[in-house]
């Protein structure tokens, strides 16, 4: 009785186990399988705003100018066409560009193949990286030298508003302090430890230097990149860009990474981009905290030097019209924007307020220049919030342009392109074309030596090997932010060896054990058992150097080890689980000793 309870466990088990692979299985085959319908080019029409947009008048567009389209689908207020000639997209973008009305933006896409229930249930084709689907690259150089400036400048005025007779430049690398009395030495050594810890205060008598200490300048440089990051993501998903990689290079340089991106016009303009607003109070008489700036017509504005509020408090901005037909951006602030600027307009009722639009450019010596500008003087009517409207912008583009920015983000540091590559998508086709067809032949020559060399079980170990690649592709789609790179179709091919190498050496522990005079189920067993560890320690090894290639790496490094450490848990799960039921099926029972392997 108690025999018959444990066979039963037993084949329960097994059948739950066998339920297990074939679910998994057919999970990720089901997910590698839009891969294999591959991609189609596209174009994203969309609207800002109110403004509405019919799928009608953009089909008619594009049949006028002779261009064949698959598809145009209507989604609220963006039209999503497919077009059946890849090499027409940037013609159906231009022409679009030149007929749609002022403020559609047109953006490159690519929509799946697949057949619509396979999209239903959320799976996509595999992302491919910029060498194997074409695109541009930029590579961008974080300026830090404005960054500190505004600290310097932000510790002079802090440390001179407390000490009413005390002077401040910036000297250098460092924040110059004048005292006019030695009483105030103490005073200004409290401040500064009280204030700015991180600071190093030099100098004696009356002549004081503050300095960034080398480790916070590594922070504020790790800070500031790594704002700008979030800020170039925000700014590329704007232009309707989606498939972008943006990641830190180096200590100061930002790569990004635009896929599919065969015109990168659009993108060069607004990554390149450093603009910011700030409002600043307009004081009666010009005294030492003054700030002079030209407005749009030369002339100029006496603005005091500290703002009241800056960029940084955008969340919102749109272009709009005002009442007298003028072009005009709304601007809606975060909570302590708004508060800030409800009591400073609460206070100077009746006062002016100057908008100062900001960008900084790469002078011919290499460094960076801040280039302001006045765009509006205002007088305040009454108590604002969290919503205002600013004027004096220009044309509509210009409010549309600058409303875009702000909405975006304003760059904490500026940037400039130093590196522009652009991969045409033919040569990222060939790359696929070289880069699978050098997967298929290992593929092929591994089928025909594992099955001439273990005859019956090399059959099993190609079945695995199948199933490997097969569930690698699915796996690599399913997971988000994964890429398929050139770099990391040589981590499929080398996946290949890794997984035929657990095979091998199960395979061996077989012949052994028969070799011992065991029957070829008890050798399964056996085999299976005694090879595990050697399987796992080699796997993990491997595994470890591509999690350290990962983390250190960047671009095809890391597309490269990325498919090898999925490439190991697949050909692990393949090669020991699936290639042991398969096994326990056919020969799971065999007790002869005599079987040739």
């Amino acid at each position: 009785m108690r025999n018959k309870q444990t066979k039963h466990v037993i084949n329960r088990n097994r059948y739950w186990h066998y339920f297990t692979l074939a679910l998994c299985v057919l999970l990720m085959a089901l997910s590698a399988l839009p891969s294999w319908y591959g991609e189609n080019a596209a174009l994203h029409v969309s609207t800002r705003g109110d403004a509405t947009l019919d799928a009608t008048q953009v089909a008619n567009v594009l049949a006028s100018h002779n261009i064949d389209t698959k598809q145009i689908t209507q989604q609220d207020n963006r039209v999503v066409v497919t077009l059946e000639n890849p090499e027409q997209q940037a013609l159906a973008q231009a022409e679009l560009a030149d007929t749609l009305p002022e403020g559609a933006t047109i953006a490159l896409a690519s929509e799946p193949a697949a057949p619509q229930w396979l999209l239903n249930l959320g799976f996509n084709p595999v992302k491919l990286g910029l060498d194997l689907r074409g695109g541009v690259q930029f590579l961008l150089d974080v300026d830090m030298e404005p960054v500190y400036q505004a600290h310097r400048q932000m510790v002079i005025d802090d440390l001179t508003s407390e000490l009413s007779r005390a002077r401040g430049r910036v000297v250098g690398d460092s924040a110059q302090i004048t005292l006019r009395s030695d009483a105030d030495a103490s005073e200004l050594r409290r401040l500064a430890r009280e204030r700015f810890p991180n600071w190093q205060l030099t100098g004696s008598d009356r002549q004081f230097q503050l300095s960034l200490s080398t480790e916070e300048q590594n922070e504020l440089r790790r800070l500031t990149v790594m704002q700008n990051l979030q800020i170039m993501r925000s700014r590329l998903t704007e232009l309707g860009i989606t498939e972008a990689s943006v990641q830190r290079q180096g200590e100061n340089r930002i790569r990004i990474e635009l896929p599919g991106v065969q015109d990168p016009a659009a993108a060069k303009d607004v990554i390149g981009a450093t603009a910011s607003l700030a409002f600043h109070s307009v004081p009666n008489t010009v005294n030492r905290d003054s700030l002079v700036i030209d407005d749009q017509q030369g002339q100029p504005v006496s603005v005091s030097r500290r703002a009241v509020l800056g960029g940084e408090h955008i969340v919102d901005a749109r272009a709009g019209v005002g009442e007298f037909g003028d072009a005009e951006v709304n601007i809606s602030l975060d909570g302590l924007g708004g508060r800030k600027m409800a009591n400073f307009s609460r206070q100077n009722i009746g006062n002016p307020m100057a908008t100062v639009y900001s960008e900084y450019s790469r002078a011919q010596d290499g460094s960076s220049e801040k280039n302001s500008e006045v765009i509006s003087v205002a007088t305040i009517q009454s108590q604002l919030g969290n919503r205002f409207r600013i004027t004096g912008i220009g044309t509509m583009n210009d409010a549309q342009e600058l409303a875009l920015l702000l909405r975006a983000g304003s760059l904490t540091a500026p940037v400039t392109i130093v590196e522009e590559r652009t991969i045409g998508p033919s040569l990222g086709a060939e790359n696929v074309k070289n880069g699978f067809a050098a997967l298929a032949l290992g593929l092929g020559i591994t089928f025909t030596f594992i099955a001439l060399w273990y005859r019956r079980l090399g059959w099993v170990a190609n079945a695995a090997l199948l199933t490997n690649m097969v569930m690698l592709f699915g796996l690599i789609a399913l997971l988000p932010g994964a890429v398929l790179t050139l770099p990391g179709i040589a981590g499929l091919v080398l996946t290949v060896g890794m997984a035929v190498d657990t095979n091998v050496l199960i395979f061996e522990r077989i012949k052994d054990k028969m070799g011992e005079g065991r029957t070829f189920a008890a050798s399964i067993d056996r085999g299976f058992q005694s090879a595990f560890s050697s399987v796992f320690d080699a796997n993990l090894t491997t595994m470890i150097v591509a999690i350290a290639l990962y983390a250190i790496g960047n671009g095809p490094v890391q597309g490269f080890a990325l498919t090898l450490a999925l490439g190991l848990l697949t050909s692990m799960f393949t090669g020991i689980f699936a290639s042991r039921i398969l096994i326990n099926t056919i020969w799971g029972r065999d007790q002869r000793r005599d079987v040739r392997v």
